[in-house]
């Protein structure tokens, strides 16, 4: 071969391995006639019908981020219509973020160029802000691989295509896994990077996997509450309490629990202080002939919305007859041991007795303490820690003999529901009545509940008793520079 022909065989070679890069950076719809149609015009028929086919909610503030379901269109296509048609048509930027399915993920997997293929056209990435969220922290990483063959994000372009106004970019993010404190930074590092643009979350999720019609709608319902808390930390507790229920058949409780989180977030640093839930139904509500009432997805749709309006901080308010109920139950959760029983109890009809709760159970004899126990830390559903915490008070004070079954008709029940701890610096941060003080100096914690200032009304004289009596900590402990001091307030109800 002469010296041109080589050049040119050369030159040839490399436009080829040009052409595959430039490829290589075009995702191809991998699902596309799979999960929703190949064909251009019968996709564009769906999606607009689903888009129209929702009565539109009356949303007061501005939509941070929403939730959508990634099932196939026959199945959560009427759900995620309703999501969809809650936003404005005209984005800068969407970031995308989801869970995936088929490999594990660290940290946060990013597409960081090149665009993302549908039926409908191709989407660019916005390669400015993945560069800008990459190089922020090292937890976000550049994964091309990791959205290769994932339908959370895929699933979710044709509504946007047909949503929106040309021109829009997004932003491809895949979350598996992290601690609350983890996926709190990686949303805020993301809502840090959005600001200033034009721009919308989209957290992609399914809720409960295979329960059966009824307990499904149970569970999904008492998930959807928590979000109203506008709190990830709460969100992924209750996951884990939902879960823990064990409940037949449940693979999860929601696929996408750490793009919620981190999503959640994302739009509460971009404002958001509102949740609003815009549609819920499982598999067999949407396509009864093509799924088993035994065996269901839950989808969900919803939107985080900045309304500016001032919030307190979340807390499970309960009726006096949901109080009463409870009181009930803690009696009789004494009685059960008592009489060596050992009853069972999956999720409650109330949701509210199935969400995540600190709570202490005091137990009085003729006004005289005789026993309290109880945790700052929810680590089980309300109705499950009266269960649990009620029994401990009567058996397992190491300050008292267990209750008898002849006493247990003079001894008054209280329940107390804390709220989460907030660390102060100083004792004058402190409000008697008010506040229940906990101290931690290393291995070493006591506490008092807000009830304990009628017996000790002296601020310092309260806080030396947690010290000895609680703590088994030096008087006047709380001055070390080395205790940490938490306070925390209480709905407390009584028989």
């Amino acid at each position: 071969m002469n010296k041109i022909g080589k050049i040119l065989l050369i030159c040839g070679a490399a436009m080829f391995a040009l052409s595959l890069l430039a490829s290589a950076q075009v995702r191809k719809a991998h699902f596309a006639g799979h999960f929703y149609p190949s064909d251009k015009a019968v996709l564009v028929k769906m999606v607009d019908k689903y888009l129209s086919s929702v009565k539109k909610k009356n949303i007061k503030g501005k939509v941070n981020a929403i939730i959508v379901p990634h099932a196939g269109y026959s199945f959560s296509g009427r759900t995620a219509g309703a999501a969809y048609g809650s936003i404005d048509n005209e984005y800068e930027t969407i970031a995308l973020i989801g869970p995936c399915h088929r490999s594990y993920v660290k940290g946060a997997a990013i597409y960081a160029k090149g665009s993302f293929q549908t039926p409908l056209g191709k989407i660019n990435i916005d390669e400015k802000l993945a560069k800008k969220i990459l190089k922020a922290d090292s937890i976000f990483k550049k994964n091309t691989l990791a959205h290769s063959n994932e339908h959370s994000l895929e699933v979710q372009l044709p509504f946007l295509q047909r949503k929106l106004k040309k021109g829009f970019k997004i932003l491809p993010i895949l979350i598996n896994d992290g601690t609350a404190e983890e996926l709190a930074r990686m949303g805020e590092i993301i809502a840090k990077a959005l600001k200033g643009k034009k721009a919308l979350i989209v957290i992609s999720s399914d809720l409960s996997h295979f329960p059966n019609h009824k307990i499904a709608k149970l569970m999904d319902e008492s998930l959807i509450f928590s979000l109203s808390a506008m709190n990830s930390a709460y969100f992924l507790k209750t996951t884990e309490v939902l879960l823990n229920k064990r409940v037949a058949n449940v693979a999860t409780v929601a696929c996408g629990r750490a793009a919620i989180a981190a999503g959640m977030a994302a739009a509460s640093a971009l404002g958001a202080d509102e949740f609003l839930k815009l549609k819920y139904e499982d598999s067999f509500d949407s396509n009864p002939s093509q799924s088993s009432a035994e065996s269901v997805v839950g989808y969900l749709a919803g939107a985080f919305i900045e309304t500016g309006k001032k919030s307190e901080p979340f807390k499970l308010k309960l009726s006096k007859a949901e109080k009463t109920e409870l009181l009930k139950f803690a009696r009789y959760s004494i009685l059960s041991e008592l009489k060596r029983e050992d009853p069972k109890f999956g999720l409650r009809q109330n949701i509210l007795f199935n969400q995540p709760a600190a709570i202490f159970v005091t137990l009085k004899n003729n006004g005289r303490l005789r026993g309290c126990i109880g945790g700052t830390v929810s680590r089980m559903t309300l109705y499950d820690a009266v269960f649990a915490f009620s029994k401990a008070a009567a058996f397992a004070d190491h300050r008292f003999m267990p209750v008898k079954l002849k006493e247990l008709e003079k001894i008054n029940i209280e329940i107390s529901i804390l709220s989460p701890l907030g660390k102060i610096n100083s004792d004058k941060e402190i409000i008697a009545d008010k506040h229940g003080v906990m101290l931690i100096n290393k291995n070493k914690s006591g506490l008092f509940l807000p009830q304990v200032w009628k017996q000790i009304s002296k601020k310092e004289d309260f806080l030396n008793e947690i010290c000895v009596q609680k703590a088994g900590l030096k008087k006047k402990c709380w001055l070390d520079k080395n205790t940490k001091i938490y306070t925390f307030t209480v709905d407390s109800f009584k028989e």
